[in-house]
């Protein structure tokens, strides 16, 4: 870390204090104190030549981009500054960002203390309504990534690749790829009605959501962090992760969805169309969940609750989306 250090800032700037962070899956990351009392993020990408899911390459640099594109295009939603971006030959590459503070939203939940977390969540609901404001190039992953002129083409990119990663990595899925492929072509109408590519975080699960207390002691947010797998497309995509086992729309009056009123440029509707939509989205996340085990040291065996849980949950997801599509000239 040292070594990394000097070359990120200087060949006279000294760590005093350092630890190992955790929860992450692709970097290796660290916390550090300079010597001039800065607190700081150093993430280091994995080497050169490890196995990676299609999506998850150049993630570092993805992840320099995202910060970068918030702080200058939505200011008002709180990440963390980019320091440096570098890469080294025998290092590879890594990330330095400022440290943000306070406590995550998962941290909350597991000390064990009851906490209204409702404002923070509110936060974050107003802070994604911000981020969707922006609109990107295209849709999908940056770089040469799954993507596509169309949310439709790149939701199906997106799909493919998770597939052909579930191959690679020999993971055993609860139904055939074809039928999934054949399931997202059902309902491939219903993608074609985002037109916008806005700005997605796509990772707010409650370990990458920092709250501190405000006036009243309760939690605010104070910070989105792990921003490395942003992407562009359909918002309601953003509202899948922050209730992770969940679904929002039988949910209405959760805050988070009281701040994205809020705070959204347009409208949010849950109709039909968000719904199906929404069942698409909880689907590719739980596919991605269930083939990334492999490269997280995972298996069915060793993880069998998270295996479980996400067999039922895809099942679940899978059989709404099986039923048929009702049209308001539907005649019985």
């Amino acid at each position: 870390m040292a070594y990394l250090v000097r070359a990120s800032f200087g060949p006279a700037t000294r760590v005093r204090d350092s630890g190992p962070l955790a929860g992450g899956g692709y970097a290796t990351v660290w916390w550090a104190r300079l010597d001039d009392d800065r607190r700081v993020v150093l993430k280091l990408a994995p080497p050169a030549g490890t196995r990676l899911l299609r999506y998850e390459r150049g993630l570092c640099r993805a992840e320099a981009r995202y910060f970068r594109l918030v702080a200058g295009r939505a200011p008002k939603v709180p990440v963390p500054p980019v320091l440096h971006h570098g890469t080294d030959p025998a290092y590879g590459e890594w990330l330095v960002t400022g440290m943000l503070p306070g406590r995550s939203l998962r941290e909350l939940a597991e000390a064990g203390t009851a906490v209204d977390d409702g404002p923070a969540r509110y936060d974050l609901g107003a802070a994604l309504a911000a981020l969707h404001r922006v609109t990107g190039d295209r849709f999908g992953y940056d770089g040469d990534r799954a993507g596509g002129s169309t949310w439709r083409e790149a939701f199906t990119a997106m799909l493919d690749a998770l597939l052909a990663d579930a191959a690679d990595w020999d993971v055993p899925l609860p139904v055939s790829a074809d039928r999934l492929r054949a399931l997202v072509g059902r309902h491939a109408r219903v993608l074609d009605e985002v037109r916008r590519p806005a700005l997605l975080h796509f990772d707010c699960w409650d370990g990458n959501v920092l709250t501190a207390p405000g006036p009243d002691g309760r939690p605010r947010l104070c910070g989105l962090v792990d921003g490395e797998r942003f992407l562009h497309g359909d918002p309601l995509l953003d509202l899948v992760s922050p209730l992770l086992y969940r679904r929002v729309e039988d949910e209405p009056g959760h805050p988070l969805l009281r701040g994205y009123h809020a705070a959204a440029a347009e409208p949010l509707v849950l109709d039909a169309s968000a719904r199906r939509r929404l069942g698409l989205y909880r689907l590719h996340l739980y596919l991605l969940m269930t083939v990334e085990m492999p490269s997280r040291g995972m298996t069915a065996s060793s993880h069998p609750r998270r295996h479980a849980r996400l067999a039922t949950l895809l099942d679940a997801e899978l059989a709404a989306l099986d039923k048929p599509v009702v049209r308001p000239d539907h005649r019985p």
